[in-house]
């Protein structure tokens, strides 16, 4: 127990530093710049007060719960009496269920992650309706889903992780050449809302853990990029589910029959 407080008494001190100078840049313009009283002053220290409480509670949780678990998930699947491998090492083919466990794990985050439902509902309401909230979210959840997937594939074979990254943003920049541009900049924000406060800890602690536990990876080399595979395979989706929407509205607009004049 004195350990835990010990450890939130530092992370506090350190989350206070880090974010006294975002307070401090906003009530100056405020103040000298815009010289505008600040409105509800009280329950704007409230505010911060709560964001310092929430950033502290997080962090803690970080290293003391989803840091760990992560590193016991990967273990765990990547235990060689789990996937029968003889010898303790094997091929990419063996580690089929870390790959089902990453996608259903980006998946679940993914869709879960509120900066995305924000992003989502506003996106349905400027657009009148016609860019769904659960399809969105869906969209970018495969993406993230195919992502994390083609990124622990990645870490398993030790392949340099620059071809995969070109790779992806070719057949982007592809897409974007034909997808509605209605939906252009947000497939782009969606890469990037993606991978915030439940994403990110997750597939950073799964990637390390991989890492960490399959024979001949470096977690310094191998561990990290996941989140790059999460970010970009969204744009990838939203595109795609764009596209293919465009593609079956001309589909049934075609199929129309012709009134007689």
């Amino acid at each position: 127990m004195t350990e835990l407080l010990a450890r939130l008494a530092d992370t506090a001190l350190a989350t206070l530093r880090d974010v006294l100078p975002l307070l401090a840049v906003l009530l100056g313009f405020q103040l000298w710049i815009l010289r505008q009283p600040i409105p509800q002053l009280r329950r704007v220290l409230a505010g911060f007060g709560y964001v310092v409480v929430g950033l502290v509670l997080f962090l803690v949780g970080l290293e003391e719960a989803l840091f760990p678990l992560g590193r016991l998930m990967a273990r765990q699947l990547t235990d060689p009496a789990f996937l029968g491998i003889a010898g303790g090492v094997g091929t990419w083919s063996d580690y089929l269920w870390v790959y089902g466990f990453a996608a259903a794990l980006a998946f679940a985050s993914a869709t879960a992650e509120p900066a995305l439902i924000a992003v989502a509902m506003k996106a349905n309401a400027v657009s009148g309706g016609a860019i769904g909230v659960r399809g969105l979210r869906v969209a970018v959840g495969l993406g993230a889903a195919l992502g994390i997937a083609l990124g622990t594939f990645r870490i398993v074979t030790g392949l340099p992780i620059h071809y995969f990254i070109m790779a992806i943003y070719a057949v982007i920049m592809v897409q974007t050449l034909y997808a509605p541009r209605m939906i252009i900049a947000l497939a782009y924000d969606s890469g990037g809302v993606t991978t915030s406060t439940v994403t990110v800890p997750l597939v950073a602690a799964l990637g390390l853990g991989l890492a960490g536990t399959i024979p001949g990876r470096d977690p310094v080399v191998d561990g990290f990029g996941l989140i790059a595979f999460v970010c970009s395979f969204p744009i990838m989706t939203v595109l795609g589910y764009a596209q293919l929407a465009d593609w079956r509205a001309r589909r049934a607009a075609t199929r129309q029959p012709r009134r007689e004049i």
